[in-house]
């Protein structure tokens, strides 16, 4: 049965697991809220305050937008359907999940790497940092890093739309990954399985290349500070990113660098959702618990926060 022929999928998700599905709900819920929660605050405490308009917070401002799009592409429609059980998705809606969830995840790649350039600048050419990394020069950075990852995934929905599926159109999964649709084709995928191979390695390889290089560089100017605390605060400056790195490396490599005949759909349900969550949950944490002039500014907003509400009642007690 050809694509055309195909006007939507089911979506398992949990269903295997009926004990579990209110369970699920709540922590996912509990997971969501987490991550929506702790992104809005640096996306808010950032663009409140022209003190943290500096590349490194700009792009933590991003990286924030692009945790909280990525998740908000699958786990509303997860809640949904282990709260009502209608896990019907049309065609249209798995292919466009697919293409978002392709894009923001190559996107974060690329300004992770960004991000890594950043700190070898930082720490490598502190003279030249103003000039190297100006507003115009991070915008470059930024825009660069979200038309690779939305153009690279334009492969993605010129192919697979074009398999033909079988008459199950069950996707064993709880969102419209590849690997899963691939699965369920009829048709051969050795050409969408060498696309995915190409451009992931090219991606991971060059991303992952050109942050290494920058951490060679980042190491080797911090060994040659000669007080510890200088090593110390050097380094602290460039753990919170270098987290987030392996971290999604990590997932990343475990998850996606196989060939599909090795999968198991219901194993790679917990990796992927590991993959999806664990970034967005620890980015907050990692690069605020520390820093000082974030909390700062946090503490400002909510100084303002709280004079508006207790002025707001003023005026509403002397109405």
């Amino acid at each position: 049965m050809s694509s055309a022929n195909v006007s939507g999928f089911i979506i398992q998700g949990f269903s295997d697991t009926p004990e579990l599905q209110f369970s699920l709900f709540v922590l996912f819920l509990g997971i969501y809220l987490i991550i929506l929660l702790g992104n809005l605050i640096i996306f808010l405490v950032i663009s409140c305050n022209p003190h943290l308009h500096t590349p490194m917070y700009i792009f933590l401002l991003n990286l924030s937008l692009i945790d909280i799009s990525s998740t908000s592409n699958i786990l509303p429609n997860l809640l949904h359907i282990l709260l009502t059980q209608q896990n019907n998705i049309s065609f249209l809606g798995c292919m466009t999940q697919m293409y978002v969830f392709v894009s923001f995840g190559a996107s974060e790649y690329f300004l992770l790497t960004a991000m890594a350039y950043d700190r070898y600048v930082a720490i490598c050419d502190p003279l030249h940092y103003i000039a190297r990394m100006s507003r115009k020069h991070c915008a470059g950075l930024i825009t660069a890093a979200f038309t690779v990852g939305f153009g690279e995934a334009v492969s993605f929905i010129a192919l697979i739309p074009k398999l033909s599926y079988c008459a199950s159109h069950l996707i064993n999964h709880f969102f419209c990954d590849v690997a899963p649709l691939l699965k369920l084709s009829c048709s051969s995928t050795f050409s969408v399985e060498l696309l995915i191979y190409f451009e992931g390695t090219l991606l991971l390889f060059n991303s992952f290349l050109l942050t290494l290089t920058s951490y060679i560089f980042i190491i080797s100017a911090i060994l040659k500070i000669q007080s510890s605390e200088g090593r110390q605060k050097a380094f602290s400056t460039c753990a919170s990113h270098l987290t987030c790195v392996i971290t999604l490396y990590g997932t990343a490599l475990s998850l996606y660098m196989r060939p599909t005949t090795s999968y198991s759909l219901k194993r790679d349900k917990y990796f992927s959702l590991l993959y999806i969550a664990l970034g967005p949950v620890l980015n907050p944490l990692i690069y605020t618990l520390k820093n000082k002039e974030f909390l700062s500014s946090l503490n400002k907003v909510k100084q303002k926060c709280l004079d508006f509400y207790k002025l707001k009642a003023v005026n509403k007690t002397s109405v």
